[in-house]
């Protein structure tokens, strides 16, 4: 029992390892992983009559809401992807999980999860009472106070993050032209009442330390970075493959944070419907109100999916039914 109290983290995130390592199934032969994959992206269609796309970001609301695309990305660096893979979409929360990455590579443990905690909220991705009874203290660093939070971290520690942030995900993607969408960054800004909400009660309960605007211009230019599928699949490698990028071969993170940011994802990743997501799915993953859903399975390949219509908590309908699908057709029982 001390054990467990002491690392709680670290001992789920070790099972949850041991777990997919042992439940792991061979590779599925390239020819009919693609087959499978043009077949989910035809099936997607059937999703097109449900749910809405972000309609509170005004320039969110704009996007086709009948779109769908996916790829996987192989530890070897491999792509094999189906539908609209190519097309780029506004990556909004997916953006969280690369800055947690950037605060693990420059900080120390404890200057970050003395500040945000690590376990699921049970609430919207924006809840304003859990972070008022929890005096400030985020649950975790994927729904937006918790974002807020780990910006707040880097700004403070490097000179131009959007930058920095721009760049890994080049790096991590192999795609040199990646970048912002102002008209997104701008559009969130001038409806921010919410998120600033959030960043003003952690500033007033001392645990965030930045100029508010300031802030949030930076997180609302993570959020706004746009990519495909193929892009993101790609940039999310690393997290298959013991934390290094089988692009270049450079370690991103140690093999152990990758079992640690691997759990987050699998309890955190999908707000409050992370427990649904792990029962359908059974993936670590992380959505974005963009209508894209990253997914990872470890040893194996990293996953993106993407389509615009949302489900009430802010996932992809279609994403969500491709991976399930992805799961089921490649006989896959990672928890299993």
């Amino acid at each position: 029992m001390a054990l467990l109290s002491r690392w709680p983290g670290q001992l789920l995130a070790i099972s949850l390892y041991r777990c997919f390592k042992v439940a792991m199934t061979p590779p599925l032969d390239p020819d009919a992983l693609q087959t499978l994959l043009e077949r989910l992206s035809d099936d997607a269609s059937r999703c097109f009559n449900e749910g809405k796309v972000a309609d509170y970001i005004p320039a969110l609301a704009q996007v086709d809401p009948d779109q769908f695309g996916i790829a996987v990305c192989h530890v070897d660096g491999r792509v094999q992807y189906a539908g609209s893979a190519h097309t780029r979409f506004s990556i909004q929360s997916i953006s969280k999980v690369h800055a947690l990455v950037l605060a693990m590579q420059r900080l120390e443990s404890d200057e970050i999860w003395s500040r945000v905690g690590r376990e699921p909220s049970g609430q919207a991705f924006n809840s304003i009472m859990q972070l008022e009874v929890e005096n400030g203290i985020p649950r975790n660093p994927f729904i937006n106070a918790g974002a807020l939070l780990i910006t707040d971290l880097l700004v403070s520690r490097i000179v131009s993050i959007q930058n920095t942030l721009r760049e890994q995900l080049r790096r991590l993607s192999g795609s040199d032209d990646i970048g912002f969408d102002e008209k997104v960054a701008r559009s969130e800004m001038d409806h921010k009442a919410r998120n600033a909400s959030l960043a003003y009660l952690m500033q007033a309960y001392g645990n965030v330390h930045s100029d508010v605007d300031d802030l949030l211009d930076t997180y609302f230019h993570s959020c706004s970075v746009s990519m495909n599928c193929v892009e993101l699949a790609r940039s999310f490698a690393f997290l298959a493959n013991r934390g290094v990028n089988p692009l270049d071969g450079k370690e991103v993170v140690s093999p152990l944070e990758t079992r640690q940011l691997n759990a987050l994802l699998l309890t955190c990743g999908l707000y409050d419907a992370a427990g649904d997501f792990a029962w359908r799915v059974g993936l670590p993953g992380k959505s974005g109100v963009g209508g894209g859903i990253i997914a990872i399975l470890p040893g194996q390949m990293s996953i993106c999916v993407w389509s615009p219509r949302l489900d009430g908590y802010g996932n992809s309908i279609a994403g969500r039914h491709a991976l399930e699908g992805l799961v089921a057709g490649m006989g896959l029982s990672p928890l299993g």
